[in-house]
């Protein structure tokens, strides 16, 4: 397995097995406090190869500084691999929409992926409080 995306974005979609993104960010200035984002989207490209058949789940969590999960439990996403006999490798697109996520504290927040309960992937966040005349 590797993977070739892993992005937070404000929109992302997947036809014809291609995976567009919009608005790729890695932090949130808000002068809202909690910080809540309306809407984001998690998006990942991954290749998996022959040993990688079989059936897998994968899981998203945001995550502060100290490893606690900021969002209700996320479900599991279960998917099977099956490579085609003429192949040496199939790619898969993955897209997660969060509505209504809150940030409690200021400061460094990440996504975790993963595939079977393990750690496959971070994605860092910053998120900054700013007076109004600031925030962009």
């Amino acid at each position: 397995m590797h993977i070739q995306v892993a992005v937070l974005c404000d929109a992302a979609t997947t036809e014809n097995d291609k995976l567009s993104l919009l608005g790729a960010f890695d932090t949130i200035i808000t002068t809202q406090r909690p910080a809540i984002h309306p809407q984001c989207a998690v998006a990942l490209r991954v290749t998996f190869l022959s040993g990688d058949e079989g059936h897998h789940n994968m899981s998203i969590n945001f995550i502060n500084a100290d490893g606690q999960s900021i969002m209700p439990d996320f479900p599991q996403i279960p998917f099977e691999i099956v490579l085609p006999e003429d192949q040496h490798f199939i790619t898969r697109n993955f897209t997660a929409v969060i509505q209504q996520l809150q940030f409690p504290e200021p400061g460094l927040y990440s996504v975790d992926i993963r595939f079977d309960n393990v750690s496959r992937a971070s994605i860092p966040l910053m998120v900054r409080y700013a007076s109004r005349g600031e925030a962009a």
